[in-house]
């Protein structure tokens, strides 16, 4: 079922695990064009997920560094592992075990 939600709300939003522990805060939404429409593909979570669009940018990973963040402080989370029935309180659908690193690639297409 497609649920329409403002992304941009979900943005700096605690996200829980099952056992309702937060594991981050939505920092990142990626998106894929099919067919003239967008969809989501990933979010990121997690401290470094915050300053991942800037990652293009040098001086991006350099901040990151400086402030003693780690590539692997968050997490790759697909658009079906995510419960937005409540947007204000987005909870996994999985085990954090099942997630990806940020180390990780983004998921294929």
């Amino acid at each position: 079922m497609k649920r329409l939600v403002h992304v941009e709300l979900l943005l700096g939003r605690k996200v829980f695990a099952m056992n309702g522990q937060p594991i981050g805060r939505l920092e990142e939404i990626w998106a894929q064009k099919e067919r003239g429409q967008f969809f989501v593909s990933e979010f990121l979570v997690g401290r470094y997920a915050l300053l991942e669009r800037l990652a293009a940018w040098s001086i991006g990973r350099a901040v990151l560094r400086v402030l003693g963040a780690k590539r692997n402080e968050g997490y790759r989370i697909r658009w079906d592992q995510l419960d937005l029935s409540d947007p204000q309180h987005p909870r996994l659908l999985c085990d954090v075990d099942e997630l990806l690193p940020l180390t990780q690639p983004q998921s294929p297409s």
